[in-house]
């Protein structure tokens, strides 16, 4: 298995229509008292930076050194451009190049950038004991997962049990957001439409894919009971459980997650497993409302 994962759900606000008892010239003026929308931001294509993104991912995806014409052959880009980007990269000390195989890898630079994230965050300082309990008690694969803006979830956080058993992720490792028990949580604390949800959820790849009516109740009970439960459905004979982390204004920014093995987490198991989580998950959104 590679991960956990994520989604959003939540009915959108009923919008009541005006009363048709309303005059015309009342409905103008409330109307002209409404706070202008938000203009959103226009992003302005940079293609050189998006390149240099991009081949930074292609060489963290593949784990691998990788030439130029390999680069370029991945990403559609011109191979004298792919070159002359690289070669930036190399000078910034986010690549490396071995003039022996003429090759690139990733770089010590991205270290120190990453290293300035997470201390930064403040997240992955405050859930790594708690990971480390909750991995060392139960036996599990225990995570700190952050959501991000792009549809996608972040591993920050990761401790593994003595078990013989483990699951194979890594810090930094990202995943859809609809993906497994941490999907549901978003899902159920986002702000999507179920037809909207059920567009995405019709996306997710699933080792065992439940029913959409089995997903949305699930979904449901996640919001009720303020943990989620993926059972072999992401990856079959393995049980994921998430709990919500919050920030200031209740926001769903972290989610706790943890990966066994099905035969043992049990029901009873799962939510007592589930209860603790829970407890840990409250103590760190309350240092985070406080800015610690």
């Amino acid at each position: 298995m590679t991960a956990a994962a994520a989604s959003w759900l939540g009915p959108l606000g009923r919008i009541n229509p005006r009363s048709s008892a309303m005059p015309a010239k009342k409905q103008a003026t409330a109307s002209d008292k409404k706070k202008p929308a938000a203009r959103a931001v226009r992003v302005r294509p940079v293609p050189a930076v998006s390149r240099s993104i991009a081949i930074l991912r292609l060489l963290g995806r593949v784990g691998q050194p990788l030439g130029v014409k390999a680069i370029a052959d991945e990403l559609a880009l011109v191979p004298s451009t792919c070159l002359h980007i690289l070669r930036v990269l190399v000078a910034e000390e986010l690549v490396t190049w071995d003039p022996a195989t003429k090759r690139y890898a990733l770089g010590n630079g991205m270290i120190s950038l990453a290293r300035s994230v997470l201390d930064r965050s403040g997240f992955p300082q405050l859930i790594q004991p708690v990971l480390d309990r909750l991995a060392g008690r139960f036996g599990v694969t225990a995570m700190g997962v952050e959501i991000t803006s792009k549809d996608t979830v972040v591993v920050l956080a990761l401790s593994h049990s003595n078990q013989p058993f483990r699951v194979h992720t890594d810090v930094g490792s990202r995943f859809d957001t609809l993906v497994s028990a941490t999907g549901r949580l978003i899902a159920a604390h986002g702000g999507e439409s179920w037809t909207e949800l059920r567009k995405k959820f019709s996306q997710i790849h699933w080792d065992k894919a439940p029913r959409f009516d089995t997903w949305k109740k699930e979904v449901e009970l996640a919001r009720a009971q303020g943990f989620s439960v993926d059972r072999d459905n992401f990856m079959a004979g393995l049980t994921v459980v998430a709990v919500p982390v919050s920030t200031a204004g209740g926001r769903l920014a972290y989610t706790v997650v943890v990966v066994g093995l099905s035969s043992q987490l049990t029901t009873v198991a799962t939510d007592l497993l589930a209860q603790e989580m829970m407890r840990e998950a409250r103590e760190i959104s309350g240092l985070l409302v406080e800015g610690i």
